[in-house]
Parts: structure tokens; sequence; C-alpha cells
């Protein structure tokens, strides 16, 4: 007997009383770009985590009308991302649509952002995310709350330089699932395409990683401990290292 693969759960009920990130991103759609958006929401969930690797998305009844699309929409969209490598898709008893093991690789403009462009990016990110982890922090988290922002800590920091990008920003969407906020979830999904667009034009540092990585710990620590002051300001050191990198690279 074939036992079931055991990375099938469904994301989008990774919480129990929290707002997971696939609840945020898989909202109904707008009308008039049905496709367009289905497919930018499904690589907004791959590319950041929600949907690990190897892992499965949710069923195609149930997501088609999370998103508010057809089916023959919703598979027109994976058959291109699945086109794209970016996904597969298995028959039998435990098939579906999987994310695949290894992403393609994000092509990379070469280019140095518009100065513009970059400081709205990085001003947006810098109120969202530090107010998210204060507001994490004031809030009176559930043990399922605190298991996932400790289980997204420990993944993100024992990612390989491959998949640090998508692990580190499965922990900041984490933190903004347990403020129970969809609107700040969905915000903060969106203004971290935004910044991986950006950060996929620069080299990643081990010793940024590694930075990094302390500093998710002390982020996470103030969260759990309930000091809204502290999250707020480690959140705001650790986002502005990053900043500091991107101007350093594309200014």
């Amino acid at each position: 007997m074939t036992a079931e693969p055991s990375r099938d759960a469904d994301p989008v009920r990774s919480l129990v009383h929290g707002v997971s990130a696939g609840e945020a991103l898989f909202r109904p759609v707008r009308t008039g770009n049905a496709f367009e958006e289905t497919v930018e929401r499904l690589l907004q969930a791959v590319r950041l985590g929600v949907v690990g690797a190897g892992e499965r998305l949710p069923a195609e009844r149930e997501l088609a009308e999370r998103l508010g699309v057809s089916r023959v929409t919703l598979r027109e969209a994976i058959r291109a991302l699945a086109d794209a490598g970016y996904v597969v898709s298995r028959r039998g008893r435990y098939g579906g649509t999987f994310v695949t093991e290894s992403l393609p690789a994000p092509r990379v403009a070469h280019r140095s952002a518009d100065p513009g462009v970059l400081e709205d990016a990085l001003s947006l990110r810098h109120v969202l995310e530090t107010g998210v982890a204060e507001l994490a922090a004031a809030r009176s988290l559930t043990p399922a709350d605190r298991r996932h922002l400790t289980t997204t800590l420990a993944e993100s920091s024992a990612a390989g330089i491959d998949d640090y990008r998508r692990r580190d920003s499965r922990l900041h969407l984490a933190i903004a699932e347990v403020t129970a906020s969809g609107s700040l979830t969905t915000a903060v999904a969106d203004v971290r395409m935004r910044i991986n667009q950006l950060l996929d034009e620069i080299p990643l540092l081990e010793p940024n990683l590694e930075h990094s990585n302390v500093q998710h710990e002390a982020i996470v620590d103030a969260i759990l401990a309930g000091d809204s002051a502290a999250a707020r300001h480690a959140m705001a050191e650790h986002i502005e290292g990053t900043a500091s990198l991107l101007r350093g690279f594309l200014n």
C-alpha cells in the first residue's frame, strides 16, 4: 500500500486563528484579466513560499472557488506555470498540482533601479512591516500562531543560499499572518514581491544572510514576548540593512 505524500497539506489552513497568506493570496481576482491575475496569484504563492517546494496546491475545484475564476481559466493558468517550470501535475490517487523542487532562476534585468521606484518600495515596506511587527507583538497569540512563527523562523535559518529568499519571504509573511489581518497580509505579500524583484538584481552575500538570521530571531523573540516596541525596532533595523544593500548596488 502506497503512503500518501507528507507534503501535500493545504497551506491556506496552516493557521487556526490567524489569517494565512494562502487566504490572502488566494482571494477572488478582479474581472477583466482573470487569467493574468490568476497566474500572478499562483506565482506569488510559489515565489513567496506559501506553497513550498514539493507541496501541493489546493484542489482545483476549491482553488477556482477561492479565486473566483472558472476551472477552465485556472487550468490555463496552471498550464502556463507548468510550461514555465514552476509546477508539475501528477495523476493518480495522490495526484494534483505540485510546486517543483527547484524553481526557475529569476530573470534579472541587470540594470540599476530607478531611484524613485526603489525609494517608493523601500518606504512602503518600512511602514508596513514595522507596523505589522508591532501589531503582531501586541496580539494575544495562540499556540498555533506561536508554532507558525517558530517553525518558519527555523526553516529560514536552516535554508541554503539557493532557497534562502523564499524562506525569508515566508517568515515575513508569517509575521503578517499572525496579526489576523487579511488586508495587511495581502499588502505585505505585494510589497515583498516588489522587494524580491529588486533583490534579484543584487548578489546574495553570505555574511548578510547570517546577520539577517540573527535579526529574524530578535524580531520573533520580541513578538513572542509581547514587546511591541522591541519588535518594531528590530524589524526597522532589519529592513534598513536590506535597504542599504539595495541602495548601494542599484543606485
